[in-house]
């Protein structure tokens, strides 16, 4: 009776160590695995995208208060920022290419022409100061040695 009962033993043993697939199942089923969520969307800026100069950057600008006195025929410090244009005293500048682009600052390529003249220049444009300062600064032959600032227009 002896050799039969150890063999017996094993066997009922072993019963119990046998997979279950119902349990298993019911184990997966009643434990939902964590959800991870994408991160968030970065929004674009309203009205802006990098082929124009951005908002911050736009409107009038002077060198010194009186160039932002309206119908000052001498204002010679008055720099005008639109989408895709910076027009100075006795020159405008179109924008041809945008190498850098913040809301507050851009690096790009601008073709200017004035007094008879054409030429190109890489112009750094940077807000400061909660956008109340602008600071100019020019890249490229003949340059004009820099940086400029100018004060935003009331």
């Amino acid at each position: 009776m002896r050799a039969y009962t150890f063999p017996l033993l094993a066997l009922v043993a072993l019963s119990g160590c046998g997979s279950n697939e119902s349990s298993a199942d019911e184990t997966t089923a009643t434990t939902p695995a964590a959800e991870v969520s994408p991160p968030p969307a970065v929004e674009p800026t309203l009205g802006e995208n990098e082929t124009d100069i951005p908002e911050a950057l736009r409107g009038r600008w002077g060198m010194v208060p009186a160039d932002c006195e309206p119908g000052r025929d001498d204002a010679k410090g008055l720099l005008t920022i639109s989408n895709t244009e910076l027009r100075f005293y006795e020159s405008v500048g179109k924008l041809e290419g945008i190498e850098e682009f913040d809301p507050s600052r851009i690096r790009a390529s601008f073709s200017f022409t004035g007094e008879g003249q054409e030429w190109n220049r890489d112009v750094v444009l940077d807000a400061q100061d909660q956008g109340k300062t602008l600071i100019r600064r020019e890249y490229g032959e003949d340059a004009e040695p820099g940086p400029f600032r100018y004060t935003k227009c009331a």
